[in-house]
């Protein structure tokens, strides 16, 4: 189970996510963070990122980076979008966001944007059978996409930011007749090559994304700011979001600030955010907008996860495998049966990760006492675990430090037999760290080889994931998997004894 960290440096706010990846394909939330900035302001006023500005979304950075780098994530993207696109001095900014961060920040394009913002819907509410217009408005721009089946058709971006039409229009508190005249204008100019594109052909649902609908929703349901959550998949009537562009407009931002679901910082620009939303619903002739706490953070979570981004951390690079079937040939272990164990290990490490909570370094360790553990058979059947155990620790394996050959040995010592106790003082003597590794371990290589108790590769695939607080595994087989089955279900005391949660075993297709 993959876990990432996305950093989505916007035009009005900063905001960091870091998440596992679940089999499913759905996210568990590891930690999340958002912070208003504004970098967009000085930036559309004047054409630069001010000192002021930089040096605060440096420090956010810093700040967002210590939650996720605690986390052992295997892979971290960092973008920015419309502000630092615009600014005359986005490098000296891209240099200082590394020092932050200790990663490079990429500048997207807007149809980039737009292409997250779509995988972080789906992630999060999926539509696989309807078409969809989705629209973010953002501080810098606004991103209006059309999908249809779960597919991204048209996207487009068009500098609709709620900060960038505040600095260019709005001068007054309350804005005058004449600059929201202007604001709307503008709004439809951009807005009128995506009408023609797209056309006005029904919708089965617009989702509405970004801080600003996230206001605008609350602000119709009457959803206190401190519950902004439970404004997800809520709606906004087309008469609703009419009603409160009107009232909005007539006010000062203080009077704005007291709106239900609306804060001071958010008064400032959500004049001009629900004037895009409106013309978008007026012009595409759509009766209501959703609204969906994704975002362009979900999306590229997604994006990594599709593309397996760091998961060679967890599996064993080519040298690794093969030097650890090079000795396995060598102590005549059944290639075939250490293979088809190495990958259970490998599936139940990554589906495991919510409870092991290990690095994905781990994993390859894992696969490669998968691959050794039998080894001891050639000295002897007595005491195979101990003889298996010594050779691992004193062979040559080059692509393993010292360390991880001591490790891999332990975790070949005790894949059967008893687990370890007091008395095992090789094993105690181990960093504490270590220890509790090993026994998270232990229990994976002690299933992963019972699914093949028969060495027959009689089980086909598994699955495994958590329900209720219980580990399901489902073996799907199509011979005779019984003694599988049986082996399985045996090692569910040690593993109740380390992850401290049941093991069932369940039997799949046939």
């Amino acid at each position: 189970m993959p876990r990432y960290a996305a950093i989505d440096i916007g035009s009005n706010s900063v905001r960091m996510l870091a998440a596992d990846v679940l089999a499913n394909g759905r996210t568990e939330t590891l930690a999340s963070d958002r912070e208003v900035t504004r970098l967009g302001e000085s930036v559309f006023r004047g054409g630069m990122i001010s000192r002021e500005a930089m040096e605060f979304v440096a420090g956010v950075l810093a700040r967002m980076a210590q939650a996720y780098k605690k986390l052992d994530v295997a892979a971290v993207r960092a973008v920015a979008t419309a502000a630092v696109r615009d600014a005359s001095n986005q490098a000296e900014f891209l240099e200082r966001a590394l020092a932050a961060i200790g990663a490079p920040v990429e500048i997207i394009s807007g149809q980039e944007e737009a292409r997250l913002i779509h995988l972080g819907v789906q992630s999060r509410w999926p539509h696989p059978d309807k078409r969809v217009l989705i629209v973010d408005v953002g501080g810098g721009s606004a991103e209006i996409i059309l999908a249809e089946a779960g597919r991204l058709r048209e996207a487009f971006s068009k500098p609709l930011g709620a900060v960038r039409l505040t600095e260019a229009f709005l001068k007054n508190d309350p804005p005058t007749p004449l600059q929201h005249l202007q604001m709307r204008e503008f709004i439809e100019e951009r807005l009128n090559p995506v009408v023609r594109r797209l056309g006005t052909k029904p919708c089965d649902r617009a989702i509405a994304t970004s801080a600003t609908a996230a206001a605008m929703v609350c602000a119709v349901n009457r959803i206190p700011r401190a519950r902004r959550e439970e404004a997800d998949r809520r709606r906004a009537t087309l008469p609703q979001v009419r009603r409160l562009f009107k009232d909005l407009s007539a006010k000062t931002a203080a009077a704005r600030a007291k709106v239900t679901g609306i804060g001071p910082r958010r008064a400032q620009i959500i004049v001009p955010g629900v004037a895009v939303m409106l013309e978008v619903l007026q012009r595409f002739q759509l009766p209501s907008l959703y609204y969906s706490t994704a975002g362009v953070r979900d999306g590229i979570i997604a994006d990594l996860a599709a593309r397996r981004v760091g998961a060679e951390e967890a599996v064993l690079n080519r040298e690794q495998r093969r030097v650890a079937e090079r000795m396995a040939l060598k102590f005549a272990v059944p290639l075939k049966h250490a293979r088809q164990v190495a990958g259970f290990c490998e599936v139940l490490f990554d589906s495991l990760k919510p409870l092991h909570k290990l690095a994905p370094g781990w994993g390859r360790l894992l696969q490669a006492a998968a691959i050794l553990y039998d080894t001891g058979h050639y000295i002897s059947d007595t005491g195979h675990h101990k003889h298996a155990q010594y050779l691992v620790e004193n062979s040559d394996l080059p692509g393993f430090t010292d360390r991880e050959k001591l490790l891999m040995a332990m975790l070949c010592r005790f894949h059967r037999k008893s687990m370890p106790t007091a008395r095992h003082t090789q094993f105690q003597a181990l960093a504490p760290e270590d220890r509790r590794i090993l026994l998270l371990l232990i229990v994976l290589l002690r299933l992963g080889d019972a699914l093949d108790q028969s060495k027959e590769q009689r089980v086909d695939s598994i699955a495994c994931e958590l329900k209720n607080g219980t580990a399901v595994v489902t073996v799907n087989g199509t011979q005779q998997i019984d003694l599988e089955i049986w082996a399985s279900e045996r090692v569910g005391e040690a593993f109740q004894q380390v992850y401290d949660r049941p093991l069932t075993i369940v039997r799949g297709r046939r």
